[in-house]
């Protein structure tokens, strides 16, 4: 069984940051997958980050990929990584392989809204600021 505390503020040690980011449940890791926006989009909806989902556009800002502009594949919560169709390396047989990456080291350039709740997420946020 896994040890998590609701009250946990924060801490300084980056051990225990690890911890409670390892032992958080979905529906917090869920949060925890959030990019930066583009200027363009936090001008429009007064939000500085906002988690990313399929079908997102995103610019890739460090690491290897560096520059490259590409959607999100698939999201992976309990890993907290994602996958970019721009992102992926060749094997020694020829395929290419996803790289998971940070979603910390991605800027959204363009909202996936064909979902009518995130638009209203993002309503909310945009008030709670």
């Amino acid at each position: 069984m896994k040890n998590f505390s609701k009250h946990w503020v924060s801490s300084r040690s980056p051990r225990k940051q690890r911890k409670y980011r390892a032992n958080a449940p979905l529906n917090i890791k869920r949060r925890l997958i959030a990019a930066h926006l583009s200027k363009e989009l936090r001008q429009q909806y007064h939000i500085r980050s906002f988690p990313v989902r399929k079908g997102d556009t995103v610019v890739i800002m460090r690491g290897r990929f560096k520059g490259s502009e590409g959607k999100i594949e698939k999201v992976y919560t309990k890993q907290l990584r994602v996958t970019i169709d721009s992102a992926k390396i060749t094997s020694k047989k020829g395929t290419k392989i996803p790289i998971k990456i940070r979603p910390s080291a991605l800027m959204i350039k363009e909202l996936n809204m064909s979902d009518k709740l995130r638009e209203k997420a993002i309503e909310r946020y945009g008030k709670a600021r």
